[in-house]
């Protein structure tokens, strides 16, 4: 598989600047900063303890930095919660599935529609009126992500049924079906064998190209990285040591010295 990379980028998106993150002691992240274009995959990536799942943390508002700032669709976001994150168009996968395990494939995908829904409570739970017609217009919009993923057959399923890779797949089309601007995926391919990997790759690249989503992600396979990405992020002990395309990053001795470990 190889990604045709755009020549011209679009406007930025994202962008960090000058982020830093410690908890007591620990310096989580040292002053990183890196931009996201619109519709690009932007991909993080370095060895264990780098600091990339506290980026993203920082990015949708898990985490508050001590110094930088984060900006978004042209607005600096100071103090964000996860959930004004996801109003404002951020969705994210997580490296530990917390998918409703009793629940259908259906169902935990309709989860993500819940701030798309305008109608209270009440007229939803009684399925009745406005409310079922709503109801029924997130359905239509959870079976066409249900389509695009390949899981019709699992539909009605209960996910804790599923294989790992399928489930995984479950955690896409719930982040999806938040239809965001931003999707963050944390190690969206750990666990998973070859075939599940390639899978994986296609609806991610599918994802960005027929959604036409900005994506930025976490991955340990460098195969991977290389082949999807638009531009690379390397982060090394909470520092950024290395940023630019695919081969750029591919070639830079800080980056080949982190994983093979030569600097420590």
């Amino acid at each position: 598989m190889s990604r045709a990379r755009p020549d011209n980028a679009g406007k930025v998106l994202l962008n960090v600047e000058d982020v830093s993150l410690a908890f007591g002691g620990v310096k989580a992240l040292q002053q990183v900063s890196f931009d996201v274009y619109e519709h690009e995959i932007r991909a993080i990536i370095g060895p264990n303890g780098a600091g990339k799942s506290s980026m993203l943390n920082v990015i949708n508002g898990v985490y508050t930095p001590q110094h930088g700032r984060i900006t978004f669709l042209g607005r600096v976001r100071e103090n964000m919660d996860p959930h004004e994150a996801a109003a404002d168009g951020i969705s994210r996968t997580f490296q530990s599935l917390a998918l409703f395990k009793g629940m259908s494939v259906l169902d935990n995908i309709m989860t993500g529609r819940n701030l798309r829904m305008k109608t209270g409570v009440l007229l939803q739970a009684l399925h009745f009126g406005p409310g079922r017609r709503e109801e029924l217009r997130h359905r239509e919009f959870v079976e066409h992500i249900i389509d695009f993923l390949e899981i019709q057959a699992y539909r009605k399923t209960a996910v804790g049924r599923l294989p790992y890779g399928l489930q995984k797949r479950v955690d896409l089309g719930r982040a999806l079906a938040m239809e965001p601007k931003l999707l963050l995926l944390d190690e969206p391919m750990a666990g998973m064998n070859l075939e599940e990997k390639e899978d994986m790759s296609r609806f991610v690249l599918d994802v960005n190209e027929e959604f036409g989503t900005t994506i930025v992600l976490i991955e340990h396979d460098m195969g991977v990285v290389m082949d999807i990405s638009d531009r690379v992020v390397v982060l090394d002990y909470g520092k950024k040591i290395g940023d630019g395309m695919p081969d750029q990053v591919r070639n830079s001795q800080n980056v080949i010295d982190a994983y093979l470990g030569v600097a420590h």
